[in-house]
C-alpha cells in the first residue's frame, strides 16, 4: 500500500479521555448508592423507635453509623408520612423513606430490632457495610485532575507532537529537524531557482561532493564542512536549500535556528547532539539550519547578569559538533542568515563554515529569469515583455517579484479580466511600493495645490540635474501614508560618487524648496524627504568618508560589535563637527534647489496646474514644458514616495 492510500489514524483528544475518567467516577458513585433519587428524610432515633413500635416499618438496612428505613404501603398513606410518599419525579417512592443516625453505640438499636422482629412488627432487617466509593472519589478526583492538567501542560511545553519527538516530555531534548530523503516528494530543483548563478555553482559543487566524493578525495581534497548563505531577506537562500534537498539524493535534515531554543536548561545542546547523531547515522547527509543567527550570535555580548546562558551553551555544542574530535566528514552543514555581522567568529572560521556564499539582490537579467519562473502559473496576455517588467523593479528581491506577480493576478481578477497584462503589473508595482490609492480621501483645494507644487518641485529639479533620477510619472492621488508619489528612472549603480549623491539630495529637497518659492512657507509634507536626505548626508560624512573637513575616515563597523557599546567611536568635538557638516550639506542643496526653481518658476507653476487638473502626469508632459532633457539615460523605473 502506498503512503497516500494509508488510512488516516483517528486522533483522540486528551480532553475526551479526561472527561471519560470523570464520568466513570461519577457513575461508580451513583451505582454505589452515593446518589439516591429517593432523597430520604432524616429523622431522630426516638421517632424511629415510635415507627418501629407502631408497626409502620417494613425493612431496615443499617451499617455502623446510619440506617435506611423503608415504610409499609399502609404507613405511607398516613398524613405524617405524606412528605415521603413520592420521589423527586412525583412517582411513588420505593424507598428508603427515612434515614436515621444511630451513632456508635448500636447495642440498644439491635435489641429493639430483635424485639420488633419477634413481635412481627417488622418484615426484614439486615446489615450492610459502609460504601467507600464516595470517599475514594473525593480522595482521588483532585489527584486525577492534577495529573491530567500536569500532563497537558508538559505536552504543550514539549511541543505538542512536533516532528522529532517533541510530543512527550521525555523527548524534549530530541531534535526537531525535518528529514527529507529520496523517498520524499521533493519537487524543487535548481531549475526552479532563477538567477543566482554563482551561488548555484558553489551549492552544486557541494552536492557533487556528496554524490561522488572519490572524485575529490582521490587527489587529496577534503569535503568542506559547511557553507553559509548570506544575503538580504527574500533573495532565495531557503529556496537554494530546498533545491539542494531535491538534487542531492542524500538525507537532508532541515530546521530553524529557533528550534534549538527552549525554556529548559540544556535542551538546546541536547537537540544539537541528537541532530548530528541522526545525521551521522545516515551519512553522507546534509543539515540545513535556517536563520542560524538565533543561536549563532557572538558570545559574551549583552549578558550583564553573569548567569548561565542557554543560547551560548547551544552554540558551544554546535561548534563542537561541527569541528571537534570524532566528527564525521560526510555530514555537511548548510546555514542561512541575513545577519552575518552578528555571528560568532568561531562559527565563521574555516573548518566549520568553509564557504560563505553571498546571495545578493538580482540584477536586471536575473530579475527577468525570476519573472519567467513566477509567470508560468499565470494566465498572461500575449506579448507580455518580461524584460520590460524587469526594468520596472530595480532593487526587488525574488520574494518581491513573486509578490508582484501575485498582486498583478489579483488586480486583473478584480477588473474581471481573463488574462494578466502589462498595466496590471504596473498597478501591482504601484500598489506594493506606494500603497493603495485613496481616491475618496478628502483633500481641500488649498492642500491639493500645495501637494501639486511640492511634487512639481521634485519633477522640475530632477529634470534639471545631470545625476538626479528624472521623473517618469507623478501623482497627487494619496497612496498609503503619502499624499503624493513620484516614479523615478534611476540607474543601477555599483559605486556612487559625491556629485551623484548631492544631485539626488537636491532633487529630494525640491519639494520643500518649491513650497518656499511659491508660498514663502513650508509645511510638514516633507518629512520623508528630510529623513532621506539626512540619512544620505550622515552616510557621506560618517560612513563613506566623502567629507573634506573630516577627511578619509569612517565610523562604520561592519562586524556589528559597535551596537553593544554605549560610547561613540569619536569625541564630542568630532560629534559637533559631524552635526555641522551634515547640516551644511543639506542646507547647500536646499538653497541650490531654491535657485533652480526661481529660474524656472513659470514652468513650475504650469506643471503644477496640469497636475491639479489631471492628478497624474507623465514624462511627455514634462518634455512639453521643459523640452528634451539634456541628460537623457535609459534605465528602469521605480516608484518612490514623496
Amino acid at each position: 500500500m502506498s503512503q497516500d492510500n494509508k488510512p488516516n489514524k483517528v486522533k483522540v483528544s486528551p480532553w475526551l479521555i479526561y472527561g471519560g475518567i470523570l464520568l466513570m467516577f461519577l457513575g461508580i458513585n451513583y451505582f454505589s448508592g452515593a446518589a439516591n433519587w429517593s432523597d430520604p428524610s432524616p429523622i431522630s432515633i426516638s421517632k424511629f423507635y415510635k415507627f418501629l413500635d407502631s408497626g409502620q416499618i417494613s425493612k431496615v438496612v443499617y451499617n455502623k453509623s446510619t440506617t435506611d428505613v423503608y415504610l409499609k404501603p399502609e404507613a405511607l398513606k398516613l398524613k405524617e408520612n405524606e412528605g415521603v410518599r413520592k420521589n423527586i419525579f412525583e412517582k411513588p417512592n420505593k424507598g428508603p423513606h427515612y434515614t436515621v443516625n444511630i451513632g456508635s453505640d448500636n447495642q440498644l438499636f439491635l435489641k429493639k430490632l430483635d424485639e420488633a422482629d419477634e413481635a412481627h412488627k417488622i418484615n426484614e432487617y439486615s446489615a450492610q457495610p459502609d460504601s467507600i466509593w464516595g470517599e475514594v472519589l473525593i480522595t482521588l478526583l483532585p489527584i486525577v485532575a492534577f495529573v491530567a492538567i500536569w500532563i497537558f501542560v508538559m505536552r504543550r511545553m514539549a511541543g505538542g507532537g512536533a516532528p522529532g519527538g517533541g510530543g512527550q516530555i521525555f523527548n524534549i531534548g530530541k531534535s526537531r529537524a525535518k528529514l527529507f530523503d529520496e523517498k520524499n516528494d521533493i519537487k524543487v530543483t535548481f531549475k526552479d531557482v532563477a538567477g543566482l548563478e554563482g551561488a548555484k555553482e558553489e551549492i552544486q559543487e557541494i552536492v557533487e561532493f556528496l554524490k561522488n566524493p572519490e572524485k575529490y578525495t582521490s587527489i587529496g581534497g577534503k569535503i568542506p564542512k559547511g557553507a553559509l548563505l548570506v544575503g538580504p531577506p527574500g533573495t532565495g537562500k531557503t529556496l537554494l536549500a530546498k533545491a539542494v534537498a531535491g538534487e542531492a539524493r542524500v538525507p537532508f535534515f532541515s530546521l530553524s535556528g529557533s528550534d534549538f531554543v527552549e525554556m529548559f536548561v540544556g535542551v538546546g545542546a541536547s537537540r544539537v547532539r541528537d541532530l548530528f547523531k541522526q545525521a551521522k547515522e545516515k551519512s553522507p547527509s546534509i543539515i540545513f539550519i535556517d536563520e542560524i543567527d538565533a543561536v549563532g550570535r557572538a558570545r559574551g555580548k549583552n549578558n550583564f547578569s553573569g548567569s548561565n546562558d542557554e543560547r551560548e551553551n547551544t552554540l558551544n555544542q554546535l561548534l563542537t559538533e561541527m569541528d571537534g574530535f570524532g566528527t564525521n566528514t560526510n555530514v555537511i552543514v548548510l546555514a542561512a542568515t541575513n545577519r552575518a555581522d552578528v555571528l560568532d567568529k568561531a562559527l565563521m572560521r574555516a573548518g566549520r563554515f568553509d564557504r560563505q556564499i553571498y546571495v545578493d539582490l538580482p540584477d536586471i537579467r536575473e530579475r527577468k529569469e525570476i519573472f519567467e519562473v513566477h509567470l508560468k502559473p499565470l494566465k498572461k496576455s500575449e506579448g507580455l515583455d518580461t524584460e520590460f517588467l524587469a526594468k520596472q523593479t530595480p532593487g526587488f528581491s525574488g520574494a518581491d517579484i513573486a509578490n508582484v506577480c501575485n498582486e498583478a493576478a489579483l488586480v486583473a481578477a478584480r477588473k474581471d479580466k481573463k488574462a494578466v497584462d502589462k498595466q496590471d503589473f504596473l498597478d501591482a508595482v504601484d500598489r506594493i511600493v506606494g500603497g493603495l490609492e485613496k481616491k475618496n480621501k478628502i483633500v481641500s483645494p488649498e492642500e491639493k495645490r500645495a501637494i501639486a507644487i511640492h511634487e512639481a518641485g521634485h519633477a522640475t529639479v530632477s529634470w534639471m540635474l545631470e545625476h538626479a533620477a528624472p521623473l517618469v510619472k507623478v501623482t497627487i492621488v494619496p497612496r498609503g501614508q503619502s499624499l503624493g508619489a513620484a516614479w523615478y528612472l534611476p540607474e543601477e549603480r555599483l559605486i556612487v560618487r559625491p556629485d551623484q549623491m548631492l544631485d539626488e539630495m537636491c532633487a529630494t529637497m525640491g519639494g520643500r524648496a518649491a513650497e518656499k518659492v511659491i508660498f514663502d512657507k513650508i509645511s510638514t509634507g516633507a518629512l520623508s524627504d528630510l529623513e532621506k536626505v539626512t540619512r544620505q548626508a550622515r552616510a557621506m560624512v560618517t560612513i563613506y568618508g566623502l567629507n573634506d573637513k573630516l577627511g578619509n575616515i569612517t565610523y562604520y563597523d561592519s562586524s556589528g560589535q559597535s551596537e553593544y557599546n554605549f560610547s561613540k567611536p569619536y569625541s564630542e568635538e568630532t560629534a559637533q563637527v559631524i552635526d555641522k557638516e551634515i547640516s551644511t550639506i543639506i542646507e547647500e542643496q536646499y538653497q541650490r534647489a531654491i535657485t533652480l526653481l526661481n529660474e524656472n518658476k513659470d514652468k513650475l507653476l504650469k506643471l503644477a496646474d496640469i497636475l491639479i487638473e489631471r492628478e497624474v502626469i507623465f514624462k511627455d508632459d514634462l518634455e512639453e514644458i521643459f523640452g528634451k532633457r539634456p541628460y537623457e539615460k535609459i534605465g528602469p523605473e521605480v516608484p518612490t514616495e514623496a
